[in-house]
Order: C-alpha cells, then sequence, then structure tokens
C-alpha cells in the first residue's frame, strides 16, 4: 500500500479524529487561527485540526492516530507561552487541553492536590478556598497548570517557595505512541528509579502530553506584608536584593522594575510610584513580629545602598493593588506605544553576578529606537526585558535581536541559563549548544528513544 501523501494524512486524521471527538476536532479557520501562537513575537503557524480532549484516554486515542499516520502533535494550554511553544511550524494536530478541567483531589492532611492539566491558577486558587493552603507559583498569566509544568515555570515567589520544579510531585503522561504511564508518586521523597518526573518539567511538550499533575501545597502565612522601595541607582537595587538573600532572610519576593517600566505602570495602572529603579517586597511568616523583623532588616539594607521613598502595604487590596500593578508590567510597556508587539526575552545569573548583568545590558540598551522595560525576579537572579516594538519595522526586530543575543551571550558567560523561566521554544534553541554542550546530545538520546518520529511538538528545544 502507497504512504499517503501529507495532504492525504491530515485528511484521514481528520476524519479519524471528528469520528473520535465530534465537535470537539475541530478544522475551521478562525479556531486554528486561535492556536497558531501564544503571546510571543514569533511568526503564528497554524495546526491543521484542533482538539478538545475531555479525557487522558482521549488524548491516549489522538497520539495513537497521530503515531500511525505520522502527523505532528502540539500541546495548548492557554496560549501565554512567550518563546513559540504553541506554534504549530509543522502543522498538524494541536490538543488544547482546557476542557481537561477537573480538580481531581485536594489532602488538606498531605498539603498535595491533584489537577486535570487544563486546570488554571486561579481556578486552582479558588478550589483551595477555606482550605488554609496555597498554591504559589505565579508567573502573572492565569496559565494551565499543565503548560505551567511544561514550561517549568516560576515567577514573583520563587524565591521563597520554588518553581514548578520543586512543587511537582508526580503526572500523568501520554506518550508519542499514545502510552500512557504515571511517574512519580505522593510521598515527599523516593530513591527508586530514575526520576521521571523531573525528565517531564519542562520538557515544553517534546517528548509526551502531560494530562494530569500532583502539587505541592502551601499553608497560607498568618502574616503578609509587602513594600515598594526606590533608590538613587539600579546599582543600588541590586545590591540590596543580593545582600537580602545573602544574609537569609527569608523574603517571599523581591521583584525590580526599572525607570522605563515604572513610567509605563504608572500610567497604565493609574499608580504615583516615584521613577526611579524600584524594588517590590513581599515578606510571609507566621507572626505579625517576625514579619516586621524582616522588613525592619531589609529596609535598613537598603537605606544603605540609596533606597528610599519606602511604602509599605499591610491591607490585603493595598497588597493586591502593589502586586496587580507589577504583573501588568508587560501590558503597561505595550500601552507605551499603542500597535506595538513586545518581545519579552530573560536570562538568569547567579545572584552574585545579578548586578553586573544588569549594568553591563542596560548600557547596551542605551540609544535602542523602541522602549526597553527591564523587570525581574531579582531573589533569584532571573529578569526580563520587554522590547516595544513596531511590528510593521524590521530593523526594529533586528536591533532586538542583536541585544537580545548580547544580553544571553554574557548570561552564558557569567555561568547562567538563557532563560529562567520563559523555556526554550523557538527563541532560545540557538544557545542551547553553548549552555549544555555534549549534554545536549544526551537530551537528543531521550528525545529520539521517546519520540523516534519526531512528532510532539516539532522544531521545539532541540534540533534532532
Amino acid at each position: 500500500m502507497a504512504t499517503p501523501s501529507p495532504a492525504q494524512a491530515i485528511d484521514a486524521a481528520a476524519a479519524e479524529l471528528k469520528q473520535l471527538l465530534g465537535g470537539r476536532a475541530n478544522d475551521t479557520t478562525a479556531v486554528r487561527e486561535h492556536h497558531s501562537r501564544g503571546e510571543s513575537y514569533h511568526a503564528p503557524a497554524a495546526p491543521d485540526i484542533v482538539c478538545f480532549p475531555h479525557t487522558t484516554d482521549e488524548v491516549a486515542e489522538i497520539l495513537k492516530i497521530s503515531a500511525r499516520l505520522k502527523i505532528p502533535v502540539v500541546p495548548f494550554g492557554a496560549g501565554t507561552s512567550l518563546e513559540g511553544h504553541v506554534n504549530a511550524i509543522h502543522g498538524g494536530i494541536s490538543i488544547d487541553l482546557r476542557e481537561m478541567n477537573k480538580i481531581v483531589r485536594v489532602s488538606v492532611e498531605d498539603l498535595d492536590v491533584t489537577v486535570e492539566a487544563g486546570v488554571t491558577r486561579k481556578q486552582l486558587h479558588k478550589a483551595l478556598n477555606n482550605t488554609g493552603l496555597t498554591f504559589p507559583v505565579d508567573p502573572g498569566a492565569d496559565a494551565t497548570i499543565g503548560g505551567m509544568t511544561a514550561t517549568r515555570a516560576s515567577g514573583t515567589t520563587a524565591v521563597r517557595y520554588g518553581t514548578m520544579r520543586e512543587n511537582v510531585l508526580g503526572l500523568t503522561v501520554v506518550l508519542a505512541d499514545g502510552t500512557v504511564i504515571k511517574t512519580g508518586t505522593r510521598a515527599r521523597k523516593s530513591s527508586t528509579g530514575y526520576d521521571l518526573t523531573r525528565l517531564f518539567v519542562g520538557s515544553e511538550g517534546t517528548l509526551g502530553v502531560i494530562t494530569e499533575v500532583t502539587l505541592r501545597l502551601h499553608p497560607l502565612p498568618e502574616a503578609v506584608s509587602a513594600a515598594i522601595c526606590a533608590f538613587d541607582s539600579i546599582e543600588g537595587a541590586v545590591n540590596t536584593v543580593i545582600a537580602t538573600i545573602q544574609l537569609g532572610v527569608p523574603v517571599a519576593r523581591i521583584e525590580l522594575l526599572d525607570e522605563t517600566a515604572l513610567v509605563a505602570v504608572n500610567r497604565y495602572s493609574t499608580t504615583g510610584y516615584p521613577i526611579a529603579p524600584t524594588l517590590f517586597f513581599e515578606f510571609h511568616s507566621d507572626s505579625e513580629h517576625h514579619v516586621a523583623d524582616q522588613a525592619e532588616t531589609v529596609q535598613g539594607l537598603a537605606n544603605e545602598r540609596g533606597g528610599h521613598s519606602f511604602q509599605w502595604a499591610t491591607r490585603l487590596e493595598d497588597r493586591e493593588k502593589l502586586w496587580q500593578a507589577r504583573h501588568e508590567a508587560l501590558y503597561a510597556a505595550l500601552a507605551m506605544r499603542p500597535g506595538s508587539r513586545g518581545w519579552t526575552t530573560d536570562v538568569c545569573v547567579p545572584i552574585s553576578k545579578l548586578a553586573e548583568c544588569v549594568v553591563e545590558t542596560r548600557k547596551d540598551n542605551t540609544g535602542a529606537p523602541f522602549p526597553i522595560c527591564l523587570v525581574g525576579h531579582a531573589g533569584d537572579g532571573n529578569f526580563h526585558l520587554i522590547y516595544v516594538l513596531d511590528p510593521d519595522n524590521p530593523s526594529e526586530l533586528e536591533e532586538a535581536g542583536r541585544l537580545n543575543d548580547r544580553m544571553i551571550r554574557r548570561a552564558l558567560a557569567l555561568g547562567g541559563t538563557c532563560s529562567g523561566e520563559h523555556g526554550v521554544g523557538i527563541g532560545k534553541m540557538k544557545y542551547l549548544e553553548a549552555e549544555h554542550g555534549p549534554a545536549l546530545d544526551v537530551m537528543r538520546a531521550i528525545k529520539r528513544t521517546l519520540d523516534p518520529d519526531n512528532r510532539m511538538n516539532p522544531g521545539k528545544m532541540l534540533d534532532v
């Protein structure tokens, strides 16, 4: 029997998927275009058909059809990724997991929860109301838990609570051939076998489709306080972060915004923060006294390094307003230039190298023909740049690429990584050789073993 052409394979797959899922297999132009991109600057690329499964078994059947007809598969969550992870650059099947959104189990006694991959961060928070527990990983966007797991997301609270890597206990994953496996257990430690859970956390859909996630929960802090502090220089702000971490102050969040970002945030969020390099802090503890001690220590460190204009927020509504302003930084940046498109990038370096990396990067950015906002999870050495670009101006895109390349290569030279939390996707692939060296061949070997046809999100992360 002759091998079907790509077009014939797609037609055959569409017929089988519609028989399997009915109207939940959709190849209309509008639905395909919606699944052609996330929130990145990368060119959109539409899949041939989009599936909306309700169960792990349905995902397994989709993967079996894909395997038989040799059709690519791209998992899709909330569409908030920043490096082209969900762009179907080789067409194929987009598996939208948002209708797999059940809270499977909450165990208050064991401080864990199991959810389907399409559950969003805010949905999980709502489900945990009145339990005294929280899931603290907060990338800002209302991303799906499956997407956060696949990209090894983190966010503002990582300095205290860690990233998805530290907070995922186990997974249900559908492999490329449709096999369903479970990794990890609900036990808090294990010394058995290879750590497959950590293999799939951060795999960006290139090894399998995550359909269920068991997460570690944390008790809600009894006492919380937040503050912002402006600085005379960005060096002073970053050195305050370094001193805070090196002294072991158990701060929950330390966020950095530069002057351009503050201008944007003030306009967009109608706030009145001083236009200066600024740190946003949050302190968690089991007592008001301990929170006050933490805050006093950090304020002293800031004062010694040019910090001033401390503003405190102890009431819940004031803290929410402060952190909403921080989380709106991307949209605030884009509002500076109506019609613009954002190129958002990040690096992460050892905390002792953060000041050098930030200062040198800002020198590079001086005189750029477009606004550049710097924001960062400075407590763990991770910062972001938002290039606010005219989408119709190729020279701006080229200049942003040059600046991004310089920043990444500087971070690598300082012992850092090309991405602290955005992931690899399409945009950071070319830097993995410099970062990982021969270890990249081990990653390729794993990819070939689990996905020999290179159907799982092909063209992302690894060039095989």
